[in-house]
């Protein structure tokens, strides 16, 4: 069983968001690290790039597969996670924490499930 955390949003394409005042972070959960297995590489959003929820803004490279990364969030990249250049792995060990992928400030979430939905979506 994946953990949940109660205070994050979710979409149905497996990305989490922490709202943080004005401040969105965003990841992936920790049901989509472990579908996708040994993480070995991600393509970050730039600081300064304009997103839409919804849309492609970046990928993640597993040993198993190539998947896309889309924002739930609509807004402009304000931080980008650096660790995850030299250590992608951070994304399989702690999706939740230190696994953070960008941050998107003063924009607008798109659609989201609770954590609740989003269990019953994944099947827990």
């Amino acid at each position: 069983m994946s953990s949940v955390p109660e205070a994050f949003a979710f979409t149905s394409d497996h990305e989490w968001v922490e709202s943080k005042g004005e401040i969105y972070r965003i990841g992936i959960t920790d049901f989509a690290q472990a579908a996708l297995g040994d993480i070995v590489y991600v393509q970050l959003p730039q600081v300064g790039d304009a997103l839409e929820a919804g849309k492609v803004c970046g990928e993640i490279e597993s040993t198993k597969s190539v998947s896309d990364l889309f924002s739930p969030v609509t807004g402009v990249v304000s931080a980008v996670n650096e660790l995850l250049s030299n250590s992608p792995e951070s994304l399989n060990s702690d999706p939740y924490g230190s696994g953070w992928i960008f941050e998107v400030s003063g924009g607008v979430v798109g659609t989201t499930l609770t954590a609740t939905e989003y269990r019953a979506a994944i099947g827990e």
